[in-house]
C-alpha cells in the first residue's frame, strides 16, 4: 500500500532541493517551438533515386559541368519542440530543375531534365541537428509557386513532410497546396527569405529553414502525408 503524501514530513532541505530539481530541469517550463506544418509529398518523389545522393545537388559524381540555374544554399536544423537538436535524422529534399522538370517519369519535362542537377539530395544530421544543401534556387512550374520538398526520417521512420517557399514570391497568393495553409503562423513557418550570400561573385543566395518536429519515431504510427498523391 502506498504511503499517503503528507507535506509536513518534507524537511527545508528536501523541499528546497525537490524545487531546484524543478525549476532549474532544462526546457522545462521554456515555451514550446512552433511546429512546422505538414505538407504533401507530391507526386514527383523521384520513382528512380540517383546513384548520386548527397547534399550538393549542382554537380553529379563527377562532372565539372554544374546544374544551370541559381546556385543556392539550404541550410537549418531539425528541432524538437522543445529546442532540442534532432541528431542523425535523414533529411531529404527534392525539386525541379531550371526547366520545371522533376527526377520522375510522371514530370511533363522529364525527357528534358537537366542531366547535371541531382533534383535529389540527403544529409544526415549530426549533434546540432544541422542540415546544409547546395541546390538551385526553386522554380515555379505548371500551376505551382516556387517550392522545395523536405522529408525527415529517423530511425527508418518518416517524421514529417513538409514544403519550402519564397518570401515575396507573388504566385503564392494562388498556389493550390499553400492556399490551404490559411493560419498566419503556419505560413510563416514555411515560407522564407532567400537572401545573397555576401561577396558572391555569381549571385548565389542562401536561405534558412529551421524543422521543428512534433513528434518522436516512437510516436508515429505511419505518415498519412508519404505516397498521397497530390499537386507537386
Amino acid at each position: 500500500m502506498s504511503t499517503p503524501f503528507h507535506p509536513a514530513r518534507w524537511s527545508r532541505r528536501e523541499l528546497l532541493g525537490g524545487l531546484s530539481a524543478l525549476y532549474f530541469t532544462p526546457g522545462l517550463f521554456a515555451e514550446e517551438l512552433y511546429r512546422t506544418p505538414r505538407q504533401t509529398e507530391g507526386p514527383f518523389y523521384p520513382d528512380h533515386l540517383p546513384l548520386d545522393q548527397d547534399n550538393d545537388l549542382i554537380v553529379v559524381k563527377d562532372s565539372t559541368t554544374p546544374a544551370v540555374g541559381c546556385i543556392t544554399h539550404v541550410t537549418g536544423r531539425i528541432l524538437t519542440a522543445s529546442g532540442q537538436p534532432v541528431r542523425n535524422a535523414v533529411v531529404e529534399i527534392w525539386q525541379c530543375d531550371a526547366g520545371g522538370a522533376y527526377l520522375h517519369t510522371g514530370s511533363k519535362r522529364h525527357a528534358d531534365f537537366d542531366k547535371n542537377f541531382q533534383g535529389f539530395g540527403r544529409f544526415e544530421t549530426g549533434s546540432t541537428g544541422e542540415y546544409r544543401f547546395r541546390t538551385i534556387r526553386p522554380v515555379a512550374y505548371d500551376n505551382r509557386t516556387p517550392h522545395i520538398h523536405f522529408a525527415i526520417d529517423q530511425g527508418g521512420k518518416r517524421m514529417l513532410t513538409t514544403q519550402l517557399y519564397t518570401k515575396g514570391e507573388p504566385l503564392n497568393a494562388v498556389d493550390g497546396v499553400l492556399k490551404k495553409v490559411t493560419d498566419p503562423k503556419d505560413r510563416a513557418a514555411l515560407i522564407h527569405e532567400y537572401k545573397p550570400v555576401p561577396d558572391s561573385k555569381i549571385g548565389e543566395l542562401a536561405v534558412s529553414f529551421d524543422i521543428v518536429i512534433g513528434m518522436t519515431p516512437e510516436d508515429i504510427k505511419g505518415d498519412r502525408f508519404r505516397g498521397e498523391r497530390q499537386s507537386g
